[in-house]
């Protein structure tokens, strides 16, 4: 598997996100070793919270929960996925499965890092990924909280929006990543901002990450990640772990999955589900502290 890494210099004068850089190196079996960048805020034996971030943003999304988190005591753990921010990226497209990045960060969380007693914050692929690990590994979580997200098996279909945003991503000869972020939020971001979600990617070589993914979604009930996907539906409805879902009030591609996984999941039995109002798609920049104090609350409670 060749690897890019993108170079330091591409990262300066980042608004609002002058967290530590941290590297952990993962042995991907028959692939070698890759570098997972992540940034930590807050005492580092306080609860640790794990955001996982989607597509095709980086770590850089949580600048604004990160603060909060560390203020209320809490570890806070955000990891660049592999193919995203300061993270190595395959060069080929192939090189990306849904299984693998479930594996990177399953590596990355417990090999590396050894985290225990886990609350997991998953936002669009982070859920796909993060819900993975806590039905494949429930004893490491203490909780989680799904916000715009999901879990498909490719029983049923994805909304109009989610394919047009596939189709965009797969025709576009420029992938214009500052500009998919923008499409996703309700606020207008800074120039200075979107500049911060193109620096990962220096040119298209390095989006192989964000190509890949909107093809790796089970969309068919015979996807290669279909069964999985149903094996954890089967676990986590069963999981007395607390579940929460904060969804933003703006976001028409994982809105319907908010009453779903309410439903659905025993852990989220009797718990007061928040809805971030005014949020779209990407509620951490448009709403990032209260979605931080959310998460704050619920780990306290």
């Amino acid at each position: 598997m060749r690897l890019l890494r993108t170079p330091e210099d591409r990262f300066t004068d980042l608004p609002d996100f002058d967290f530590p850089t941290l590297y952990a190196d993962i042995d991907d079996p028959g692939d070698g070793i890759i570098r997972i960048a992540y940034t930590e805020a807050g005492p580092p034996d306080g609860p640790p919270v794990l955001l996982l971030h989607g597509e095709p943003s980086w770590s850089f999304l949580y600048r604004k929960v990160l603060p909060v988190l560390a203020d209320a005591g809490l570890r806070a753990i955000a990891p660049d996925l592999v193919g995203f921010g300061r993270s190595d990226k395959p060069v080929d497209v192939i090189a990306h499965s849904y299984a693998r990045h479930v594996e990177w960060i399953r590596a990355f969380a417990f090999d590396a890092l050894d985290l225990r007693g886990v609350t997991v914050v998953g936002q669009d692929w982070g859920g796909l990924i993060g819900l993975r690990l806590v039905a494949e590994h429930p004893g490491r979580f203490a909780r989680v909280v799904a916000a715009n997200t999901g879990l498909p098996t490719g029983d049923q279909d994805m909304p109009r929006e989610w394919h047009a945003f596939r189709a965009a991503v797969a025709k576009a000869p420029v992938l214009d990543v500052g500009r998919f972020v923008q499409s996703g939020c309700r606020t207008e971001l800074p120039p200075e901002v979107r500049a911060a979600y193109d620096a990962p990617f220096p040119n298209e070589m390095y989006k192989a990450g964000p190509r890949a993914m909107p093809n790796l979604v089970p969309i068919r009930p015979d996807d290669p990640a279909s069964e999985a996907n149903r094996r954890a539906w089967r676990v986590l409805s069963e999981l007395d772990i607390p579940f929460l879902c904060a969804f933003s009030d703006g976001d028409p591609i994982t809105g319907g999955m908010a009453p779903v996984l309410r439903r659905a999941m025993k852990g989220a039995a009797g718990l007061d589900h928040p809805t971030v109002s005014g949020a779209g798609h990407f509620l951490q920049e448009d709403a990032g502290p209260e979605l931080g104090r959310i998460i704050a609350d619920f780990v306290r409670s």
